[in-house]
């Protein structure tokens, strides 16, 4: 019985570090199962695919008896790593990756931190300079955000939500969480599905759930780059690829504050606030509360005059004996001193 109170006891006291504790246990457990899973479902389409490669690399060498092994062995590793720096061997002549709007894109996805990956430096100064330029523009990308941020919660879901409060009488919490689905549903319509629909009859080798993966990835500057709208475009396709690749710079702008919106909104909620103290260490946000108060509470004991000073500045000042005589002598006066009497001082005090 004691050991079962000491338990007891100990799990009280400790209530936050083993939430967090736990909270450790779950996302390296989410990460291990999502590895697992991804690992039973692409790995049989690689193996596929290496052996679609195997296959496709022996008939070519078989129908082309001139080329040698290791002769075509160079040729792909040479446009591998040109794929991997963003020039393709496939209609090299049409695209340009770095003409000024491709750069504009690309420092867009720089400086939110999407990085798709298709379009990367090539040369050393470039890469210095990416570095440089990162190390400035992704703060005060996020700087910029934030501000942008702050004023649409406020303008979009505190304003709403506080009218609704006192115009319906409603649980604010409750009508936090209602507000809140109706703007994730807004956004995910406007800006993942409606979009998805427009990328899929604008890029003819999508289908929808690519366009909506491509949406998805991008929105959430996951950015892995598999799918970059207007890099399988011909000239017949799209007469103007510099305006296609400027309308998407600023859809994915737009979008990335949308989703922050979203975000910021969530984590705002009665809820969910209650459910992360569950993590917090209790006592320390006890003595900061306690500590604030303190503070407020001497700073308005020092804005508020001291009724003693009031009292005795509004009492009448009663001179002494000495004091009259030194004035009627400088006056030249000689009128005797008659003193007051006990009355009229205790009646102006």
């Amino acid at each position: 019985s004691s050991q079962s109170n000491w338990c007891a006891h100990f799990a009280e006291r400790h209530q936050s570090e083993i939430n967090f504790a736990l909270l450790i246990v779950f996302y390296i457990l989410y990460l291990v199962i999502g590895a697992g899973i991804f690992s039973a479902i692409e790995l049989p389409y690689e193996r596929e695919l290496r052996q679609e490669l195997k296959v496709a690399r022996q008939d070519f060498l078989s129908n082309n008896t001139c080329v040698s092994d290791a002769q075509l062995e160079e040729l792909l590793a040479r446009a591998l790593e040109a794929s991997n720096y963003g020039v393709s061997v496939l209609g090299n002549d049409t695209i340009r990756n770095w003409d000024f709007v491709s750069a504009l894109f690309f420092t867009s996805t720089v400086l939110t931190t999407t990085g798709y990956g298709h379009s990367v430096p090539l040369s050393n100064v470039g890469k210095a300079f990416c570095i440089f330029y990162s190390l400035i523009g992704i703060p005060v990308t996020l700087f910029f955000l934030s501000a942008i941020v702050e004023r649409l919660v406020e303008l979009i879901s505190r304003r709403p939500v506080s009218y609704f409060h006192r115009r319906w009488a409603m649980s604010r919490p409750n009508l936090a969480v209602i507000h809140a689905t109706l703007l994730s549903i807004v956004m995910a319509l406007f800006f993942i599905f409606i979009p998805a629909w427009i990328f899929l009859s604008l890029e003819k080798d999508w289908n929808f759930l690519e366009s909506l993966y491509f949406c998805f990835i991008s929105l959430t500057t996951i950015g892995l780059g598999d799918y970059v709208p207007g890099e399988t475009h011909s000239k017949e396709d799209n007469p103007h690829p510099h305006l296609y690749r400027l309308a998407i710079t600023v859809y994915l702008l737009l979008g990335l504050v949308c989703v922050l919106v979203v975000l910021e909104t969530c984590y705002e909620l009665p809820q969910l606030k209650l459910f992360r103290r569950r993590f917090y260490k209790e006592k320390v946000q006890e003595l900061d509360s306690e500590t604030t108060n303190i503070i407020s509470h001497d700073q308005l004991s020092d804005q508020k005059p001291d009724p003693a000073d009031k009292m005795a500045t509004q009492l009448p000042v009663i001179s002494s004996v000495s004091q009259q005589a030194d004035t009627l002598r400088q006056n030249g006066t000689s009128t005797p001193y008659t003193p007051a009497s006990g009355t009229t001082v205790n009646e102006k005090l």
